[in-house]
């Protein structure tokens, strides 16, 4: 059989102006406001008596049918790509809650307010109860909308040697401090 040409797709199809997209599903969170809610879903120090939340991540059954999750509960970690329904507006710079009060490009942050709000957060799964994702260490509001899931895979999720710009720099300065719902502790 002889091998085709490879398609040019970039002059086939023309850039979208626009792109919808559907909720999958919602987050059921303890969180019910933004203050108190942790910047992550895995705090960098946690104090001693910390318990991670635990949330449920409910799949609608209108798009999403059962045997979508199957083999899901085979993972320990999981990415929820969110919409951050409730940021209406964005700034190009932000002023990071942690280290030097300095302001940084929004894109290269993790504040949640940005051109698109979308979020990403890689709770733990604790098990899977039909179309219901049972979580720990959620970051997300309660109603949060869910865009996807997708397994958190090892070998291409983790990069523990990169370098993260001033980030890294921050690190030494934040060693003795503690991140907890928002408010930094030493």
């Amino acid at each position: 059989m002889p091998k085709l040409p490879p398609k040019d797709y970039v002059q086939s199809i023309s850039f979208p102006e626009d792109i919808t997209l559907r909720p999958i599903g919602v987050v059921h969170s303890p969180y019910k406001e933004r203050y108190g809610t942790p910047r992550q879903s895995e705090l960098r120090s946690a104090p001693s008596n910390y318990q991670p939340a635990i949330a449920q991540i409910e799949m609608f059954p209108d798009v999403i049918p059962s045997i979508a999750l199957k083999d899901m509960d085979g993972f320990e970690r999981i990415w929820v790509i969110s919409w951050l329904h409730l940021n209406k507006h964005w700034n190009p710079t932000v002023l990071p809650p942690r280290g030097p009060r300095i302001r940084r490009g929004t894109l290269a942050t993790r504040a949640p307010h940005r051109p698109n709000p979308i979020g990403i957060s890689a709770p733990k799964l604790i098990k899977v109860e039909g179309l219901v994702l049972h979580v720990e260490g959620i970051d997300l509001l309660d109603q949060t909308p869910v865009l996807d899931i997708k397994p958190y895979v090892t070998y291409c999720d983790s990069f523990a040697d990169v370098k993260c710009g001033y980030v890294n720099d921050m690190e030494d300065a934040l060693e003795h401090e503690v991140d907890v719902f928002g408010k930094t502790e030493r």
